[in-house]
This record gives C-alpha cells, sequence and structure tokens, in this order.
C-alpha cells in the first residue's frame, strides 16, 4: 500500500499551524507558522538501483518569545516522515 501525506501527519500526530510545541531538550516553546506537503529521498530500490521517495510533512517553526511579533526571530523547519522519530523524540505539543 502507497503511504499518503495525510497517513504521515494523522499517524505521527504532528501539530497544526499555529499549535506551541515545547522541545524536549532545551525546554524552549516554538509556534507552527507553516506546514507543507513534500517528498522525501530514500535509499533506491535494491532490485532497479532506480530513486524513490516517501510523502512527507515539513513544519516551519517560530521561537515564542514575550514581547516580539510572530515571524520576528528565530525560525527553523524540520521534515517528518513515517520512518522516523525525529518529532516524537524532540518535541511535545502544548497548545
Amino acid at each position: 500500500m502507497e503511504e499518503t501525506h495525510e497517513e504521515v501527519e494523522l499517524k505521527k500526530r504532528l501539530p497544526r499551524v499555529g499549535q506551541v510545541v515545547r522541545s524536549k531538550k532545551f525546554g524552549t516553546l516554538w509556534r507552527v507558522i507553516e506546514k507543507r506537503e513534500v517528498w522525501q529521498h530514500t535509499a533506491d530500490d535494491p532490485e532497479t538501483g532506480d530513486p524513490r521517495m516517501v510523502p512527507a510533512i515539513y513544519l516551519s517553526y517560530w521561537k515564542v518569545r514575550e514581547g516580539v511579533l510572530p515571524g520576528v526571530g528565530k525560525m527553523m523547519g524540520f521534515v517528518y516522515t513515517l520512518h522516523d522519530t525525529t518529532f516524537e523524540t524532540n518535541w511535545e505539543i502544548v497548545q
């Protein structure tokens, strides 16, 4: 069965745009300001050598700081697929 972008978003329990997440490593708060459906390269097909891609969700984060307008300051983004645990390992949804 082919994976879909919707499956990635639902199974990974990713936050929606506008929600706030906390970094488990640093305890800092970040607001999700953008979500995009993208394709992530993965290992080539071992039988044919053809390149393969899997559906992924790109989330862009803005560091929440009191008194600073949204979008001003530190920003970063990450790509999440069904085949990694980076969101669960590094983030928790706060709001």
